[in-house]
């Protein structure tokens, strides 16, 4: 369950900016927030039901981008083949193909937080 919910996550940080408002609106409080359905029911003045209908769909629909897309899949791939480069240069901490490695690394850092702060 938590394993499905961080992938959730990470697929929302993806493509959340491609739902309606109301779809992540339903995400944000249910995975973010941490509320329980009942909580975002009587909030939202809906069913139970509803809001755990609309909270299956926003996760389908998240994986229907991914299916299609494969952001998470090439970034996943990208961090783990840095990540094995870098462990391997390691062995030589001051070579110019270990500074490239790092710089490369911190640039894929600035770009996730660009995205988690929406710019």
């Amino acid at each position: 369950m938590l394993e499905e919910t961080n992938r959730l996550q990470l697929l929302f940080d993806f493509y959340g900016k491609l739902l309606k408002d109301k779809q992540r609106q339903y995400f944000e409080m249910y995975y973010q927030d941490d509320l329980s359905l009942g909580e975002i029911a009587e909030l939202l003045q809906v069913s139970r039901q509803a809001v755990f209908d609309q909270v299956k769909r926003v996760a389908r629909q998240l994986e229907q981008y991914e299916s299609k897309l494969q952001l998470l899949t090439r970034y996943e791939e990208r961090q783990g083949l840095l990540g094995a480069l870098k462990q391997e240069l390691g062995k030589e901490p001051n070579s110019q193909a270990y500074q490239l490695v790092t710089q490369l690394m911190q640039l894929e850092m600035e770009i996730d937080e660009e995205a988690d702060h929406g710019l």
